[in-house]
């Protein structure tokens, strides 16, 4: 006879978003699963390709959830500074930590030493179980729970559901929840570079017309993680390039601002396709979707991750004041406030990278003249800039508790 265990939430996803939800639950008392697919492991040697802009609000929930003391310093890249420019135009803006009194705007981290810390803090916490190397097969929805079918052959139940398993989410799939979205056009390529000039701790992003580029400091002060977003065209041809032709097109695509640019590592380069994607409910009946399985915007800003954590942040704090006020986790009832704010979220931030992606796209004269005037209005300009980059570390009002 099979026996169905029972929990208070059931996390579908155990990378980044759903961890750290699963740690804040657990924290607070709510028995939780995660059902993870892969399984998270220690990062050694070369930077992994794919790393995240980690702003202030992530990482005090990071800090907050206990899992930032389990990063390594050496996979962790402090940028203290960001110059953005048009290479086409005169337009370009700086930011500086010091002049918020911070010590940094932010941190460059690989996005599996992340999962990797969480991971190490979930296994610290008596309410959390993390099932590793197991998916869901089949998900059932009742008016008092929802039950889940492991591959393992396990059965649990839950009071709430969330769908944390990303982009191609399984779970908004099965639950036929409509999806809004459109084709970017581009291209990301990723690598890690090494330059011949240190970085500074400085976060480069220039705008080609035909794309958008973006140097990310890691620790290594010549290390950098690339971002290239470039069209299908462009990126296929880049990728086919050898190693040597591949640094001298990045070289001069940054005018040489970092001298000479070469692959780093391995030498690997991966190059994904870029589409928005918005799920048209947030919230269901037992149902919550966080992370990319609800939305995913251009990466032009860095903002995907920190976003998928203030979906973390709110989650905690909704279930966790539900749950110490004796009411059901799971009621769609209880939880429209919670889609309604981070549907709002979302769709700011979506709404602001197609503004900046147009604006910046091209080298129509106009465009260009709006865009230069722009830029060089908010770098002039103590208190508009002083406003980006608050927004660019994640400070604002409302933010979940414990990303304060």
């Amino acid at each position: 006879m099979i026996t169905t265990q029972t929990y208070d939430v059931a996390i579908v996803g155990g990378g980044m978003v759903g961890l750290a939800t699963a740690c804040g639950l657990a924290e607070a008392g709510v028995k939780t699963l995660v059902i993870d697919a892969g399984r998270s492991e220690a990062v050694n040697g070369h930077p992994r390709l794919r790393v995240s802009a980690i702003n202030q609000a992530s990482r005090r929930l990071l800090t907050n959830l206990g899992a930032w003391q389990y990063l390594d310093a050496d996979r962790t890249g402090p940028y203290r500074r960001m110059e953005v420019w048009d290479k086409d135009g005169l337009g370009k803006i700086q930011f500086d930590a010091q002049s918020l009194s911070e010590s940094a705007l932010g941190a460059i981290v690989e996005n599996d030493a992340i999962a990797y810390a969480l991971s190490k803090r979930a296994a610290e916490l008596a309410e959390l179980t993390h099932l590793e190397n197991v998916s869901m097969e089949r998900l059932a929805f009742g008016e008092r729970e929802a039950w889940l079918t492991l591959s393992n052959g396990e059965q649990v139940s839950a009071a709430l559901v969330v769908a944390a398993d990303g982009a191609q989410s399984q779970v908004r799939s099965l639950c036929q929840i409509p999806l809004t979205f459109w084709d970017y056009g581009h291209h990301a390529i990723v690598a890690t570079v090494r330059t011949e000039l240190p970085h500074g701790d400085t976060a480069r992003q220039a705008f080609l017309g035909d794309g958008v580029l973006a140097f990310l400091p890691l620790h290594d002060p010549h290390l950098c993680s690339i971002v290239w977003s470039v069209s299908p065209e462009q990126a296929a041809g880049l990728l086919s390039t050898d190693d040597d032709e591949f640094g001298k097109r990045l070289t001069v695509a940054m005018d040489g601002r970092m001298g000479l640019c070469t692959l780093a590592g391995d030498k690997q380069r991966q190059s994904f396709p870029l589409r928005m994607r918005y799920a048209r409910h947030f919230a269901r009946h037992r149902l919550l979707l966080a992370g990319d399985a609800a939305h995913t915007i251009h990466p032009l800003a860095g903002q995907g991750v920190n976003l998928g954590f203030l979906d973390a942040g709110a989650i905690i704090d909704t279930v966790t004041e539900l749950k110490q006020s004796g009411k059901d986790i799971g009621e769609y009832r209880h939880l429209r406030a919670l889609e309604r704010a981070r549907k709002a979220d979302a769709l700011e931030m979506i709404a602001a990278m197609e503004g900046f992606r147009q604006l910046f796209a091209g080298s129509n004269p106009i465009k260009r003249a709006i865009r230069d005037l722009g830029l060089n209005l908010v770098d002039s300009v103590s208190p508009l800039k002083t406003l980006f980059i608050q927004q660019a570390m994640g400070k604002k009002s409302g933010l979940p508790a414990l990303c304060r």
